[in-house]
């Protein structure tokens, strides 16, 4: 499982240090997609092909899933990350994701989360109060 946070810097060649502890686990390869609300989601190679696979699974018909998954294909790189476990991430990335030099790697479960550090801090600003706040309606089933 991918948990915690850590603030790696992204370097002038747009390459992002991975967390030593979760390195094991995305070294046979991962894929670096857009994520939801502007963030960047990485997984691990099998993960993503789940993901993707049912995503395909979708009804073509359907203008909503169509675009899911134009923009996941579209939107998707693999890497593997270098000797000191580095990743580079793509210019069209970083710029969706607005990342500057102060990055946030987020666990998410099954997969991990980069944010721009004052992105990330906004966002708990905005959404900290709505987590301590969670009623069942949103958390069904997990309680």
């Amino acid at each position: 499982m991918f948990l915690g946070t850590y603030t790696p810097k992204l370097d002038d060649k747009g390459r992002l240090t991975l967390p030593a502890k979760f390195r094991d686990a995305l070294a046979g390869g991962l894929m670096v997609t857009k994520g939801q609300d502007h963030s960047l989601a990485v997984y691990p190679r099998e993960e993503f092909t789940a993901l993707a696979r049912r995503a395909a699974a979708a009804s073509r018909s359907n203008p909503q899933a169509r675009a899911f998954v134009r923009g996941l294909a579209a939107g998707t790189d693999e890497q593997h990350p270098d000797a000191q476990g580095r990743i580079t991430l793509s210019v069209d990335h970083r710029r969706y994701a607005g990342l500057s030099k102060d990055c946030v790697v987020v666990g998410s479960v099954d997969f991990l989360e980069i944010w721009d550090a004052q992105a990330w801090t906004d966002y708990l600003g905005e959404h900290e109060e709505s987590y301590s706040q969670a009623r069942d309606e949103a958390l069904e089933g997990i309680f």
